[in-house]
């Protein structure tokens, strides 16, 4: 099983994509063991930069371009002190909070570029982020239609981001799932310094990445979802967040995209 090899840190040589939705998701999510990817493709779907500005205006930018390409200069110096190697770098350039609306574009470019690969890693649907919900449908309906075509489609490996729990937010842990065992690499010393090493070259993320933990990373074969109910925490974090989507809104994005790629049910 491939969430077991990456828990172990073994070499993984078959061909892979990390899907994520912005700068720094690879990192938080799976950064400890990008290393171990001898043959992968990372892919981001949006460029990290809201057309709101108010996190760009935080940190000091009034440009939202200018904002983007700092991000991509952060995840050029997070992937170095990584070690991560990808072949391919390949961004979508939906804007950040936005890949929704181009959910049907986004997978079926996905389907192309996940045709020569037999891994995937992604995030989980835990409505933390319309963005990271997104990468899930995306890379869940491109595997389901490669399947349909092909009758064989990648493996999919999901990580954790965030969600609520009882109200509370929760960052770098799964809801639970009793079927779908999660395994976790528990970092050594030098992992764990380079993780934070990687964490720290995304400057202008500073505030929301400290609460990410340092010493773990967890992973487990994805299970089937259906994207056009609730994810399996439930509640949104993001309807509290005064954005143009909302949970409800981002279910009717899905089903409209699920209708259109004639998908139903649980992916």
């Amino acid at each position: 099983m491939i969430e077991v090899a990456l828990a172990s840190g073994a070499p993984i040589s078959a061909p892979a994509a990390v899907v994520v939705a912005h700068p720094d998701d690879e990192t938080l999510g799976v950064g400890a063991r990008l290393a171990c990817l001898r043959d992968f493709k990372l892919i981001h779907v949006t460029d990290g930069a809201p057309r709101d500005m108010r996190d760009a205006q935080r940190e000091g930018f009034s440009d939202r371009t200018e904002y983007a390409t700092a991000r991509a200069h952060e995840l050029d110096r997070a992937l170095r002190v990584l070690r991560a190697q990808p072949r391919e770098r390949i961004g979508y350039d939906c804007v950040d909070q936005e890949a929704a609306w181009q959910l049907m574009a986004v997978v079926q470019r996905l389907c192309d570029d996940l045709a020569d690969v037999r891994l995937v890693i992604t995030h989980a649907y835990e409505h933390g982020h319309p963005d990271h919900d997104t990468c899930a449908l995306a890379v869940h309906a491109a595997c389901a239609l490669l399947r349909r075509v092909r009758r064989e489609a990648p493996a999919i490996v999901e990580f954790p981001s965030y969600h609520l729990r009882n109200g509370e937010w929760v960052a770098g842990e799964f809801w639970a799932d009793t079927e779908r065992p999660e395994r976790i690499a528990v970092l050594d010393p030098r992992e764990r310094r380079n993780k934070a090493r990687a964490i720290a070259c995304f400057r202008t993320q500073r505030q929301t990445l400290a609460a990410f933990p340092l010493d773990r990373e967890r992973y487990r074969a994805a299970p089937a979802y259906d994207f056009q109910h609730p994810a399996p925490p439930r509640h949104a974090f993001y309807d509290a967040l005064g954005w143009r989507i909302s949970s409800t809104h981002w279910r009717q994005y899905a089903a409209e995209a699920l209708h259109g790629f004639g998908l139903k049910g649980a992916l």
